[in-house]
């Protein structure tokens, strides 16, 4: 499953790494955009396999931040 950028942006932060597990509703990543600060969410349950984008890389609408398998190593 990929996690998408909802807006054009700046990545100011990515909280999750490879291997990481995460729950529906947690955030993987933070944007800026016009100074606002917006969290981007996981909208499953899953392990993290590929962190594509790092903080002050320019992001567009529908870029891939994150990649998760949702099924995760023996489930999540």
């Amino acid at each position: 499953m990929e996690i998408r950028a909802p807006l054009t942006g700046t990545v100011l932060r990515v909280v999750v790494s490879p291997g990481g597990r995460v729950r529906a509703g947690e955030p993987v990543a933070v944007l800026e955009s016009m100074k606002m600060e917006i969290a981007v969410e996981s909208a499953a349950d899953g392990v993290v396999t590929e962190v594509r984008r790092q903080p002050g890389d320019l992001v567009q609408a529908g870029d891939v931040l994150v990649v998760l398998d949702a099924a995760g190593p023996g489930g999540v």
